[in-house]
């Protein structure tokens, strides 16, 4: 399904990374690793479409993102350091104003259970302003439970998350993949200890 090619990126003097290649296959759960500074992160902002790489492509379905910009975004969800959060929206607000910009048919039971799952029953109707940074955070997780993309892309999802909701959320990415879906995610918490289907990308600090 996604595919990089000879993919390198370069921030003045220093290569993060170089020829770079590998794919993620439907059903596939694809974990980034390396210390800070490595380059996970412009590499799957590069993977995304929101970064550029200095050389190198990314394919999805066999074509150029950049020529299916669309058609990809539609295939995917991208969780950052940015949470996408409106501040002046509750959590239930910013759920449901994700799924129609996504038009995703969801009724409020579906849009509560999935808040819910992230810890948030009960902080449904306070504003985003309101809540803190991690619940924040757990707010634009909950999309996961709705979203209909087969691919996720998840820079450190488990940020501000404790040993249950992590528990949870790896047995959502089991189901995900288990449905054909993919994951390409980095962390720097243990997650999907002695798992056989979890592959790992090492980048090494230039």
């Amino acid at each position: 399904m996604l595919e990089v090619r000879q993919l390198s990126s370069i921030r003045g003097d220093r290569v993060l990374f170089e020829n770079l290649n590998f794919v993620v296959s439907e059903g596939e759960l694809v974990q980034v690793e390396g210390e800070n500074g490595a380059g996970k992160t412009t590499l799957l902002r590069i993977v995304t479409g929101l970064g550029l790489a200095d050389k190198g492509s990314v394919l999805w379905k066999g074509r150029a993102i950049e020529k299916q910009r669309d058609e990809f975004h539609s295939d995917l969800l991208y969780l950052g350091h940015s949470t996408g959060v409106k501040r002046e929206l509750t959590a239930f607000e910013n759920l449901s104003f994700y799924c129609r910009l996504h038009h995703i048919h969801a009724d409020e039971e579906q849009l509560f259970h999935a808040l819910a799952c992230v810890g948030l029953a009960g902080r449904e109707d306070i504003s985003a302003a309101q809540l803190s940074a991690g619940q924040n955070r757990r707010v634009a997780l909950a999309r996961l439970w709705l979203s209909q993309a087969p691919l996720w892309i998840l820079d450190e999802p488990l940020t501000a998350i404790d040993k249950k909701g992590r528990r949870v959320l790896e047995n959502l990415f089991d189901k995900h993949v288990n449905n054909g879906g993919s994951v390409l995610f980095t962390t720097h918490q243990d997650m999907f200890e002695g798992c056989d289907s979890l592959r790992k990308i090492k980048l090494e600090a230039q």
